[in-house]
């Protein structure tokens, strides 16, 4: 006859079971934490490298282009493509005639030193 203290084989592994449960939902929490702590700092990366850019803003009717920094309240966040300071440079030196934001003022990081 089987001592009536002593935990059964099935109890321990239904215990066993429900105790690595736990740990799974713990770990599924950590996980889903980190993917939006990576989400959030992808996000922030790609604002602080779009702030640091320039866009040029399309003629608009009789208006010509504009250059805006990256991240000018006056063009907007969405659209444009993003350019590189050399890219920027190019843009400005090129034969059209582009006009600079009087707003954000992209020509100031454009000159060297």
């Amino acid at each position: 006859m089987s001592d009536p203290t002593q935990i059964s084989r099935l109890d321990k592994l239904r215990v066993t079971r429900e105790y690595l449960a736990y740990q799974l939902q713990r770990v599924d929490a950590a996980i889903r934490e980190l993917e939006v702590q990576e989400k959030q700092e992808r996000h922030r990366a790609e604002q602080a490298r779009a702030d640091q850019g320039w866009k040029i803003q399309p003629k608009r009717g009789e208006a010509p282009p504009v250059l805006h920094r990256g991240g000018c309240a006056t063009y907007g966040s969405k659209g444009g493509l993003l350019l590189n300071r050399t890219e920027a440079r190019l843009a400005v030196t090129h034969e059209t005639y582009i006009v600079m934001c009087e707003i954000c003022t992209p020509q100031t990081d454009l000159v060297d030193g």
